[in-house]
């Protein structure tokens, strides 16, 4: 027998039938009419080339080949009910399952300690694991499933094919040693451009505030290169270098160690953090869940700092 010949809602209809032995009582449970369900009964024996139920009197009572098909045709019915048709959920407080994040160390910093809080609470049981990503891989890899949401500044992401939520918007921060006697509380351009600058590009890539310095035809004298924001808490102190860095690494370096914070002299670029995640778990319960949670914990309000 070909399965494409079989119309599985005549297995709906077998399994009341088996279950209930009248006509008139599976036509209430299915939602059928009597004649209806009379049509469909006289297409499932022909399908099965057995008589299936036949007429007693007080029942319709089941043939052989329909007591060896009952239990089978049951389970396949309720593993239809169950498994297929039901509506996916995610329950975090007895899931066990681990979250891939794309994020950068400034991410890690920032994002993850009140998304951890959060989840010792209400998800025990589930892990996180945060990675970095070159620019060109974070699509691929929300694409592929390898991580399950993407949280920063993640200019390329913001394309066909991936949805996105915005948490808040910042800037930059200039940062030096608090004893560094060169770094008053501010600065001329000149000034600036002549300074001794670490500079961070994670992975190796240009960021906003360096396309927004070249577009100005400012060119600073860069003395370091680093790949991690947070080697800053070991490079600054005791050294005439400045950085200048995304305000949330700023308020965290001067969190671990004395660093000064100098007024830029020109109005930095604004940096639009979001979250991202490709349309195949737009409607993910876990995906959902999780997303939930990074925007509860991380969103601020316009000018809100980040938080203790």
């Amino acid at each position: 027998m070909d399965i494409r010949s079989v119309d599985l809602n005549l297995l709906v209809l077998f399994d009341a039938m088996a279950r209930l032995r009248s006509v008139n009582k599976t036509a209430e449970e299915i939602g059928l009419s009597q004649s209806a369900t009379s049509g469909a009964l006289a297409r499932l024996r022909e399908v099965f080339d057995d008589a299936l139920f036949v007429r007693t009197a007080s029942r319709m009572e089941p043939t052989p080949r329909a007591l060896e098909l009952a239990p089978a045709v049951h389970r396949v019915v309720q593993a239809i009910q169950s498994e297929i048709l039901q509506q996916p959920s995610f329950d975090p407080l007895r899931a066990e399952r681990t979250f891939t994040i794309l994020t950068p160390d400034i991410g890690e910093v920032a994002f993850l300690p009140g998304v951890l809080r959060r989840m010792r609470q209400e998800a025990p049981r589930v892990q996180l694991h945060a990675v970095s990503r070159p620019r060109a891989a974070a699509a691929e890899s929300l694409e592929k499933g390898e991580a399950d949401l993407a949280v920063g500044f993640f200019p390329d992401l913001q394309r066909a094919g991936y949805f996105q939520q915005a948490l808040f918007t910042s800037s930059y921060a200039c940062v030096a040693c608090a004893r560094n006697e060169a770094a008053g509380d501010r600065m001329t351009l000149k000034q600036y451009l002549a300074a001794r600058h670490v500079v961070v590009r994670p992975d190796g890539r240009e960021h906003l505030l360096d396309r927004y310095l070249d577009d100005k035809g400012w060119h600073r004298a860069v003395t370091l290169e680093l790949s991690h924001f947070m080697s800053l808490a070991s490079i600054l102190p005791g050294s005439d270098l400045v950085a200048t860095v995304p305000q949330d690494i700023a308020t965290v370096l001067g969190r671990l160690v004395k660093v000064r914070e100098i007024a830029l002299p020109f109005r930095p670029p604004q940096l639009q953090v979001r979250q991202f995640w490709h349309r195949r778990m737009q409607n993910d319960p876990a995906n959902r869940w999780l997303r939930d949670v990074f925007y509860a914990v991380n969103r601020r309000d316009a000018g809100a700092g980040m938080p203790l």
